[in-house]
Formats: structure tokens, C-alpha cells, sequence
């Protein structure tokens, strides 16, 4: 994770400290496919397995936010830095958590974790396209994999049970450690010098995918001074796996190998802004007067032709939105709207305002009209089949639905919307297997297989119940990997 301990360097002054990083610098395409390492110990394939059941464990533990417009900003930002990268074997996914805290983790199977705190410090995009490109450097050379090789060499242990451990540390970090310890026989000091290594690496990796994906390197070394600075004023034990303390030396580091790339003017993203905005708005547990004073100062020290000036507008219209305050903040967003209609985070909360003032046909003719050159856009499919619920257009929700969740079969929000569509429309069958993968994608197998089971019972065709059958053996395949991962 971002916050370890590193080992500690050779020293290097002058002159010679930049030559040195300038050679690290120009030979980071010419990296040697340290990816592959661990493949003896665990397969691409198992680790796609173990990250899809990571997630399943995360969404029933963690307080993950389910907003499909922050969730396509993160995943967008993630994979443009992902484009740079070497050794990718499978998909990455970002998601997002409720937690003020500074931190991101990397998993298994190109999945990373991403607090909300990050947004709440990080001052540029580059600040948090740092953080992503370190775990991803994670991802793609394979640490938690290499660990787990290392580990098998001395530990009589199964691969299931070191994945359960580490995933679990990642959950719980408490709970985690204690697995670890217990389970694996470690001690933390030997954990923690094999992390040293792992961090160096991500550094130095994460910092080359950062610079050619067009961001500013120095991002990295900033976020680290602040990642140093809170945990110097913290008196919380750091966490292993999670939550380690940055050195002086990994600052300095970051800093010269920085000084070596050409520096490119890097402005944030508008996005990069209103997600600041959002979070701030909608997730920081500060109550709307308070937010609202925020956004207001903001507005005030803010050139009006800047991005941070229009954030500051769409944090005020989220602000006067929990403060229910739905025509002021209705204003807000048609002008944020209309002044940038393919902007996601206005067209979003737009939608929730017409909503909440039944402005339904107005949402729809807007949505409708965004989704003709946006057909595959998440943000808008989930904002038009949530209006279609709300003025009872349920056949056109569930046509939407449908196509969307054949092709996304991870999104616990379109299934969640789909189930309620089928449960207006009093499709039983429908309600019951759409509700089975919903709780699927959060663990809840047992469950998920009973819908199944009633699902089976309101279809009287048999294409469908071989269908449903299929599917319940699949659940009790995902159950097994579950619970070896849990002992």
C-alpha cells in the first residue's frame, strides 16, 4: 500500500544523484518482466479468481460507495495511467470507499481500493494519479503474488489460506494482522522488509506510468510529504499491509527521480474538481450548512472563469440539495448543465434535482437525448432507468437493464435497479434472479441461491429453468472459493 516503510537507500549528492535518477528514468521501458514472478506460487487465472472474490467480501464489509458517476471518474483516471503500463493480464477495477482517511490498496487481480480521503487531500489530479499509479505498479508486478512465493519456500500453507489472510488485512486491518501473524507464523518484521522492497518498486514503476500518462511526477513526491505529515502527527499504531509511515529517504527519492523527467504543465481536469466537490458534499459526514459556508468561500476566492469556481457552484447546488433546498440547487445545475451539457456530474445531479421536484419528462427528454451519442456510458444508462422507475415506465427501465447487465454483470447498482423494475412490473421470476445477483456480487451466496430457487419456481419454461439451474452451480463454485478463503 502507499504508506509503508522503504528501504533505506544508498546515498548519492550532487550532481551525481541526478544522473544516476535520470538513468532510472530513461530505462523504465526497458524494465525487465518482473511481473511474471509468482507464477509458481499462484496462476493469472487464480488471481482473477481471488480478486472477483475479494470484491465479494468487500461489498458486504466495507462501506463502499455505489455512485456511478465518481466511479467513472476513478476507473477513467485508473485505466488512463493502466494504458501505460506493461505486464497487464487482466481488467482493472477502482472502486471507491466511504472513509476519510488517506489511504489506497491494491489486490489480486487488478483490483484496487480507493479511500475517499484521497480526494478530500489530494490538492491536484496529479496528487491522486500518483496514489493509482503505485498500486497499480503493484497490480502489474504481481507483489502480493511474489510475497506469497516467498512465503511458500519456508510455509507449509495453502495458497487459499495466504489469500484469505492478506485479503482480510485489507477488510480489517486488526483482524488481518492478527490472521497473519497467527495463520502464517510471521513476524512483522519480516513482512515488513519484504513490503520495503515492494514499495521501492511500485515508487519507481508508478512514477514512469504517471509521467508518460501525461501528469506531473512531482504529484508522487507532494502527496508523499503529506502522507509523511500525517502520520508523524498520528498517534494511531501503522497498520501493516495498509498503513505504514513514509521516510525522509522515499520523499528525497521521489523527489530527484522526478527532477529527472521533463516536466510537463499538467492543469487538473474540471472533473478531477467536481469530484472533489462531491465528495466533499456528499460523503465527508459534514452537515449541509457547514458545506454550504465551504462551497460560498470557495466561490468567492475563485476566478469565475476557472474549474474550482464551477466546482464550488455544483458543490453549493449539492449542499443546497441536502439541505433540501431543491428549486435554489435546481438553478445551479440547469446553468452547470447547460454551459457544459456532456459534463456527467452535472447531468447526474440534474437528474437527482428533477427528481426530487417530479420533473420526470424533463429528465427523461434530457437523458434520452445524452444516451443517443452515449449508448454505453454507465452514468447515463443508470440515471434514465432510475427516471424511467420513478415515472412508472418500467418496460422501458428494464430494455435498458437488461442489455446493460448481460455486459456488466459487476454492477451491484443495475442490479439493484432491475430488481426493482421486475418487482413494479410483478415479474416474479425476474425480481428473484435479478435480486440472486445482487447479492451474489456482495457475498451473500446462500441467499442468492435461495432467489434462485424461487426464480425457478415462477418460470415455467424450461430453457429458463436450465438457465437458472446453470447459474445456481456457478454460485455454489464461487461459495467454495469463498469460504476456502475464510478458514
Amino acid at each position: 500500500m502507499l504508506n509503508r516503510y522503504l528501504k533505506k537507500s544508498l546515498l548519492c549528492l550532487g550532481t551525481a544523484c541526478y544522473f544516476i535518477f535520470l538513468s532510472l528514468a530513461q530505462a523504465e521501458s526497458q524494465l525487465p518482466d518482473i511481473g511474471t514472478a509468482g507464477v509458481s506460487a499462484l496462476s493469472v487465472e487464480q488471481e482473477v479468481l481471488y480478486g472477483k472474490a475479494f470484491m465479494r467480501f468487500a461489498r458486504a464489509s466495507l462501506p463502499m460507495i455505489d455512485d456511478p458517476v465518481l466511479n467513472e471518474y476513478i476507473n477513467d483516471l485508473g485505466l488512463k495511467l493502466v494504458s501505460q503500463a506493461n505486464n497487464v493480464r487482466f481488467p482493472f477495477t477502482f472502486f471507491l470507499i466511504k472513509d476519510n482517511s488517506i489511504n489506497a490498496a491494491a489486490f489480486l487481480g487488478g483490483r484496487v481500493k480507493v479511500h475517499s480521503g484521497l480526494f478530500l487531500y489530494a490538492e491536484t489530479e496529479s496528487e491522486l494519479a500518483g496514489v493509482l499509479a503505485h498500486e497499480i505498479s503493484h497490480v502489474t508486478q504481481r507483489h502480493i503474488a511474489r510475497f506469497m512465493e516467498d512465503q511458500a519456500k519456508s510455509t507449509p500453507l495453502s495458497i487459499a489460506g495466504l489469500v484469505g489472510s492478506i485479503a482480510l488485512a485489507m477488510i480489517n486491518p486488526t483482524a488481518g494482522v492478527a490472521a497473519i501473524n497467527t495463520t502464517m507464523g510471521l513476524t512483522i518484521q519480516n513482512s515488513i522488509n519484504f513490503t520495503r522492497e515492494n514499495e521501492y518498486e511500485a515508487d519507481r514503476i508508478g512514477m514512469a506510468l504517471l509521467a508518460n500518462a501525461g501528469f506531473d511526477p512531482n504529484g508522487m513526491m507532494t502527496f508523499f510529504q503529506k502522507l509523511a505529515s500525517e502520520s508523524r502527527y498520528s498517534s494511531k499504531v501503522p497498520e501493516m499491509l495498509l498503513t505504514h509511515p513514509i521516510t525522509e529517504n522515499r520523499i528525497a527519492e521521489a523527489r530527484n527521480r522526478a527532477a529527472s523527467y521533463k516536466i510537463r504543465p499538467h492543469d487538473s481536469s474540471l472533473d478531477f474538481y467536481l469530484a472533489k466537490a462531491r465528495i466533499q458534499a456528499m460523503y465527508a459526514d459534514q452537515n449541509p450548512e457547514s458545506s454550504l459556508a465551504y462551497f460560498e468561500q470557495n466561490l468567492q476566492k475563485n476566478d469565475p472563469n476557472s474549474s474550482r469556481w464551477l466546482a464550488a457552484q455544483y458543490g453549493k447546488a449539492l449542499a443546497l440539495m441536502q439541505s433540501n433546498r431543491i428549486a435554489e440547487a435546481g438553478e445551479i445545475l440547469s446553468m452547470l448543465a447547460k454551459q457544459k451539457p456532456d459534463n456527467l456530474f452535472f447531468q447526474d445531479s440534474l437528474t437527482d434535482q428533477q427528481i426530487a421536484a417530479q420533473q420526470y419528462a424533463a429528465a427523461i427528454s434530457r437523458l434520452e437525448q445524452r444516451y443517443q451519442t452515449m449508448q454505453e456510458n454507465p452514468v447515463i444508462i443508470m440515471n434514465l432507468a432510475n427516471v424511467y422507475l420513478k415515472a412508472n415506465q418500467t418496460d422501458a427501465a428494464i430494455h435498458l437493464l437488461d442489455q446493460y447487465t448481460r455486459n456488466n454483470p459487476e454492477s451491484s447498482v443495475a442490479w439493484q435497479l432491475l430488481a426493482d423494475a421486475y418487482q413494479q412490473s410483478a415479474n416474479q421470476a425476474g425480481y428473484h434472479q435479478a435480486q440472486a445477483e445482487y447479492l451474489a456480487l456482495r457475498g451473500q451466496i446462500d441467499q442468492a441461491t435461495d432467489q434462485l430457487h424461487m426464480a425457478r419456481a415462477n418460470t415455467a419454461d424450461s430453457l429458463s429453468q436450465a438457465r437458472i439451474d446453470a447459474r445456481i452451480a456457478e454460485l455454489e463454485e464461487q461459495k467454495k472459493v469463498d469460504d476456502s478463503l475464510k478458514r
